[in-house]
């Protein structure tokens, strides 16, 4: 039995999410883009505060306690966020699967070439 793409099922989904919210992201103006890529740029960044505050960060607090369980929660949120980021983008599931396999190699690279300087220019073909 062929295993499911769940890469592709999470973009699927969160389309469908997104849609019963009432956000349809193909075919966004250039205003509307803005806007939601700084929507879901300003909930991402809430949802690592919200990260952050499961780790016992504080080291004048002596009552915080590591919460795994909603960590884990926090990391599915941000998905949410960055799937409907990718898909204002316009990039499917296998857009950003194909950049991310470029991206890695760039990143290999620079860890073999010991990354003493920037290249602005080793991404520009993702």
């Amino acid at each position: 039995m062929e295993k499911p793409d769940q890469f592709r099922d999470l973009f699927r989904m969160q389309k469908a999410l997104n849609e019963r919210i009432g956000v349809k992201t193909g075919g966004m103006s250039e205003e509307e883009k803005t806007k939601w890529i700084l929507n879901y740029c300003r909930a991402m960044t809430q949802e690592i505060a919200e990260l952050t505050d499961s780790v016992p960060w504080k080291w004048w607090a002596k009552y915080q306690k590591f919460d795994d369980q909603n960590a884990r929660v926090e990391v599915v949120d941000l998905f949410h966020f960055l799937i409907s980021l990718a898909q204002v983008l316009g990039m499917s599931a296998d857009d950003v699967f194909a950049a991310y396999v470029k991206k890695n190699a760039v990143n290999f690279k620079r860890q073999d070439s010991g990354y003493t300087a920037k290249d602005e220019h080793d991404s520009k073909h993702i």
